[in-house]
């Protein structure tokens, strides 16, 4: 794990995601007690090795949030936008954390499924309407709104269409004033439009996606990838910001 770490960081990565339940289609949720065995000698043996390097961890149960935070963790990143879990968001106020609050519908078994994909004639008015929701909860909750990051949940209660309409207007996600992570890694809108099946192959598709959601103000990405994507985006970015400054110049 430590080893895993090394390479990550070395590729790359600026923050390490730690979780211990699948949000896979059909997932079985795991039982509390189970996640804290998982996940906590994790972060704390992360935090130890690498302590200037953040910490998210990936949970959607305040007890399993408040562990990881006292172990070391600095993010929770809670994939259902702290709406299964309500004393999720004063925990996470109590402790300073920063948040990643991402769009999904139904439970952890549901999420990545068809399940809750229903949308009107503009899904993703719909799904900023959900995550301003989530948004008010957490700040009345006591979470600062600096401390928020927003995630539109790419693939998560989505269609391929509502995946790709989330990506081409990432910019009105963006407008909500808070940071925008993207995590379309692998993802299986990328397999319905190259027809690439095997989930790890989608690499160059999910490049693309991450550029092009970085090119419309997203500035976060969750990439299982990393090197090909520090370097795509690190040069994606050199040219956003010099097209910025030649259009001021």
């Amino acid at each position: 794990m430590i080893t895993f770490a090394a390479d990550l960081i070395a590729e790359g990565a600026d923050v390490l995601d730690v979780g211990g339940e699948s949000t896979r289609p059909s997932a079985v949720p795991v039982d509390e007690d189970e996640e804290l065995r998982r996940v906590v000698p994790v972060v704390e043996a992360l935090h130890s090795t690498y302590p200037r390097v953040p910490i998210s961890i990936d949970t959607v149960k305040h007890r399993v949030a408040d562990a990881g935070l006292a172990a070391g963790a600095s993010i929770v990143n809670d994939v259902s936008g702290f709406r299964l879990d309500t004393k999720m968001a004063s925990v996470c106020a109590s402790r300073g954390a920063g948040v990643v609050l991402m769009h999904s519908r139904g439970g952890v078994g549901e999420m990545a499924s068809f399940s809750h994909a229903n949308y009107g004639d503009d899904a993703v008015a719909e799904i900023i309407g959900e995550l301003r929701e989530r948004v008010d909860d957490a700040t009345r909750n006591g979470v600062q709104p600096n401390r928020i990051v927003l995630d539109p949940g790419i693939g998560f209660s989505k269609r391929s269409q509502h995946s790709v309409a989330v990506l081409a207007q990432v910019g009105r996600f963006a407008a909500l004033g808070f940071p925008v992570l993207v995590g379309a890694s692998r993802k299986r809108f990328i397999g319905e439009i190259t027809g690439v099946k095997d989930p790890a192959a989608r690499l160059a598709g999910t490049v693309a996606a991450h550029v092009a959601a970085m090119d419309r103000g997203a500035r976060l990405f969750r990439v299982h990838d990393v090197r090909a994507h520090r370097e795509a985006l690190d040069v994606a970015w050199a040219i956003a910001a010099r097209g910025s400054r030649t259009s001021t110049e």
